[in-house]
């Protein structure tokens, strides 16, 4: 008997999973992570800058303005600013030596970002000499009222964003578990604004939409609603990177906010998705440090995962989870339900304008506990969280993997998915 190897990412490292080749129907990677560049990384985003998508150069345009915020993602979102920021900036002065400049994190309904994060984001020498401006959505006086979408949400924005001249995002583009796909004008709403819209963006009856899934952008009224407020933003710049499992820039984009963003949509989609027969067991990871930090995050990895199990069967989720739960609302309404059942029936009654912090994670995570076993693997510490959660913890992958041939039977098939967060699954039909 051959038994096959496969690494995972957890936390800042690795765990193998090490596993009997006649049990695993199949490995499922996204070809990002093997895609070889034909340029460095440094090289790619200049390319980018100075060739951009519809859109006059970066420079030429910030030679006319006077203040440009820069939109950038949290300590959540493995984004490599480190690499990225310093092209930004060193175009931005290029055009224009006395341009106002500050940064602008997009905590969206995040926990504020902290200094060790930002320097572990940004590295000290942007920390130190830069204005860093981390955004509150809960604070009504930092946001600006923008009218109502065509949704009926109303968008209330950050008020440094409001007052540039030139609004300007940079992020990276990985599939999304409800957004279609993250980057572009998602830096906006539900970056930079304000908790009411976010909620509102957020609520169950777009959650529930067949359109608003992994891979999904065309009639998702999510990423409908995200791209108007976009507009209304006057979002007129974006730098977005696409990378592979260990964090390193294989693509830029850069340029207007939505096509820059679909030109890297369209290579992305090309090398993400995967295609499987269902299994009674799937085993998946959510991308290691920083995807994997909390319970919250993991549910992101879950729903590739959702597309390959079978009904009944078990999604044995990998997670370091180092930061806890994730989200108290999320824990609460979890641990509080009478069940997953009635939990998600409860939400899919609550009004777009009556949604709860975290309802669309509570939500997701409910419609994957109706239909699935889920054992998380994790630290000892989140054991408690876990089992609050109505799923089962187990210490190590072999643990998960006893527990599922209890639930399940022995010798049932496996889909192993290493990086639930970066693909893009579908179930081939079994003939």
């Amino acid at each position: 008997m051959k038994n096959l190897k496969i690494s995972i990412p957890y936390g800042y490292g690795e765990e193998i999973v090490e596993i009997a080749d006649y049990k695993v129907n199949a490995v499922l990677h996204s070809k990002a992570h093997e895609f070889k560049p034909e340029l460095p990384e440094a090289e790619l985003v200049k390319d980018a800058i100075n060739h951009s998508v519809d859109s006059l150069p970066l420079d030429r345009i910030a030679a006319t303005r006077q203040h440009a915020v820069i939109i950038t993602s949290d300590h959540t979102r493995p984004v490599p600013s480190a690499k990225i920021m310093p092209f930004i900036l060193e175009t931005l002065r290029r055009g224009n030596p006395n341009i106002k400049i500050s940064i602008l994190i997009a905590t969206g309904l995040h926990r504020a970002t902290t200094r060790d994060e930002l320097i572990y984001k940004f590295g000290e020498k942007i920390i130190n000499e830069e204005e860093i401006i981390i955004h509150d959505a809960e604070n009504k006086s930092e946001v600006v009222d923008y009218g109502v979408l065509p949704s009926g949400n109303r968008l209330w924005l950050n008020r440094n964003a409001a007052e540039c001249d030139l609004l300007i995002a940079e992020s990276f583009i990985e599939p999304h578990f409800f957004a279609g796909f993250s980057g572009g004008g998602k830096s906006v709403l539900p970056g930079v604004a304000g908790a009411e819209s976010i909620k509102v963006n957020h609520c169950a009856e777009f959650i529930s939409s067949s359109k608003s899934r992994t891979g999904s952008v065309h009639g998702n009224p999510i990423r409908m609603d995200i791209e108007t407020a976009a507009r209304r933003a006057g979002l007129e710049y974006i730098v977005n990177v696409v990378i592979d499992s260990h964090k390193n820039i294989v693509a830029a984009f850069a340029g207007h906010y939505m096509s820059a963003h679909r030109a890297g949509v369209k290579f992305l989609e090309s090398l993400c998705q995967i295609e499987a027969e269902k299994t009674d067991i799937v085993i998946v990871g959510n991308g290691g440090y920083p995807l994997d930090q909390n319970i919250y995050q993991a549910v992101k990895g879950m729903t590739a995962a959702e597309q390959l199990c079978k009904q009944g069967g078990v999604i044995i989720m990998l997670a370091s989870c180092s930061d806890g739960h994730g989200g108290e609302a999320l824990y609460h309404a979890v641990r509080d339900a009478e069940s997953p059942e009635k939990l998600l029936k409860e939400i899919l009654e609550v009004p777009s304008k009556k949604t709860a912090h975290d309802q669309w994670q509570v939500q997701i995570l409910a419609r994957i506990l109706t239909k699935f076993n889920v054992v998380m693997v994790t630290e000892e510490k989140s054991r408690k969280f876990v089992e609050d959660m109505k799923m089962q913890y187990a210490s190590s992958i072999n643990e998960a993997l006893n527990m599922a041939d209890e639930i399940v039977g022995q010798d049932k098939k496996i889909n192993i998915i290493p990086d639930g967060v970066a693909v893009i699954a579908k179930a081939r039909s079994q003939q």
